[in-house]
């Protein structure tokens, strides 16, 4: 039986929520990351990939400017990194200086790909659509990279940033 109760309740139920890692260079030309939640597969044929950001965010300027950007599976072992990612800002320091995250650069597009991740998808912008507070970014994958180490994707679990990993099946 269901019965109607207030958005933020409801909407509560979402956990475990998969998370990516966005990463696009700026008009500085540093690669900014930024952990995302809202994120999904859009197309079979072509390939393609979404990824809601914040308007207010300082990653929504750099994914406008560079046009193209990578979605990073983080593994389990990325807990901190993907914490960071998520809660500071590009606009204030450089995030990926600040990690010990091995990088390694992407083959298809300007950017680099998180190493440590479970898999990295290199995505060419091909629509942005405006849905309220948010901007959807669309990409087209041109390459995808999996890890050979079998790794654990890592989820948000609850609210107030708890993440784990959780196994492939």
């Amino acid at each position: 039986m269901q019965r109607q109760v207030d958005y933020s309740q409801a909407v509560s139920s979402k956990y475990p929520e998969q998370i990516v890692i966005g990463i696009a260079r700026d008009s500085r030309g540093k690669h900014n990351p930024i952990t995302l939640g809202w994120t999904m597969i859009v197309s079979h044929e072509p390939p393609m990939m979404a990824v809601a950001i914040g308007k207010s965010r300082y990653s929504l300027q750099a994914f406008r400017h560079a046009r193209e950007f990578v979605i990073a599976f983080p593994s389990e072992h990325q807990q901190e990194e993907a914490l960071l990612f998520g809660t500071k800002s590009g606009r204030d320091m450089d995030k990926l200086a600040a990690t010990d995250c091995s990088l390694v650069s992407a083959s298809e597009i300007g950017s680099v790909l998180l190493d440590d991740a479970v898999a990295n998808f290199e995505c060419k912008l091909t629509t942005e659509v405006e849905t309220g507070d948010h901007v959807v970014f669309v990409g087209e994958v041109v390459c995808s990279h999996l890890n050979d180490k079998p790794l654990n994707r890592l989820y948000t679990v609850g609210q107030g940033y708890r993440m784990a990993g959780l196994a492939r099946s």
